[in-house]
């Protein structure tokens, strides 16, 4: 196993999905392949059917896990709501977050723990797979992926080579294109700015505006290529009805410079998700 800093970091893989449950399925076999496992997992589930909380039962029983499964029911998108109800079921100091359509590098963990650095928040990129290889690797529920397998957008992005990673490694000031399908940011960090803002509805801006709150209150961005690669899985886009709204919130975080919104995480303090315990 390779050693890296922070070894002594604890570490929740925090997975935000919906209505997908074959390409969540392959996303978890991608955490069984992992070098260094997370301390613990915890599915965000924004109102999916029954399936997918049978899939994760599943899962846990055959290969004795125990991922948490955080769901409340189906009203619209409503993803920054169902992450902060998911961070607050987490134990660990270290957040690691994808979607439930990003398949893991064998690697993606440990590079990630390497990269961890207490100011910064991670932002990791992603290859692009086409619609055919998705349904390949999908139906197959199997992802032998690299930079060269056909189908492959954005190739650079699925080169895996950590120690040149830092060539590309600072962008501090800049909230713009970070992506919640694969960053990482410390659990105190997140509180401290409330969270994800719970007034977004619809897709969009949510996790540029979460990321702008970090660097608002001092917390600059890292960026990481050629380490802790991912691959997106081919989907239709979302719908993009609230786009213009959301947008507006984004630009009023950049322009007020702020660093913490209501509602968010403390909100919902008093709010219950449906926790879908490893036992049952």
């Amino acid at each position: 196993m390779h050693v890296t800093k922070n070894t002594k970091l604890t570490t929740t893989l925090l997975i935000a999905t919906y209505n997908w449950s074959s390409a969540l399925s392959v996303v978890l076999n991608s955490i069984l392949r992992q070098s260094v496992a997370p301390t613990e997992i915890i599915i965000a589930d924004d109102g999916s059917r029954e399936d997918t909380a049978q899939l994760i039962k599943e899962f846990n029983k055959t290969h004795n896990l125990a991922i948490k499964h955080v769901w409340h029911p189906d009203a619209g998108f409503r993803k920054t709501l169902i992450l902060n109800k998911a961070i607050q079921q987490s134990c660990a100091s270290y957040l690691i977050q994808i979607d439930g359509d990003i398949v893991m590098h064998s690697h993606f963990i440990r590079d990630h723990i390497a990269a961890a650095e207490e100011g910064f928040f991670v932002q990791g990129s992603r290859a692009m797979l086409t619609k055919k290889l998705t349904e390949k690797v999908v139906s197959c529920n199997s992802f032998k992926l690299h930079a060269l397998s056909r189908g492959m957008h954005t190739r650079f992005n699925a080169i895996h080579c950590p120690r040149l990673a830092f060539i590309f490694s600072c962008n501090p000031t800049s909230s713009h294109n970070v992506k919640g399908c694969n960053m990482a940011f410390f659990r105190a960090d997140f509180i401290r700015i409330n969270g994800y803002y719970n007034g977004f509805e619809g897709w969009g801006f949510e996790d540029y505006e979460f990321a702008e709150r970090l660097i608002n209150s001092g917390i600059k961005k890292k960026r990481l290529k050629w380490a802790a690669v991912s691959y997106h899985l081919f989907h239709p886009l979302c719908s993009r009805k609230n786009f213009r709204s959301n947008e507006i919130i984004y630009e009023e975080t950049v322009a007020q410079k702020k660093t913490y919104r209501i509602p968010g995480y403390h909100e919902i303090s008093a709010q219950k998700a449906h926790h879908y315990g490893c036992s049952e």
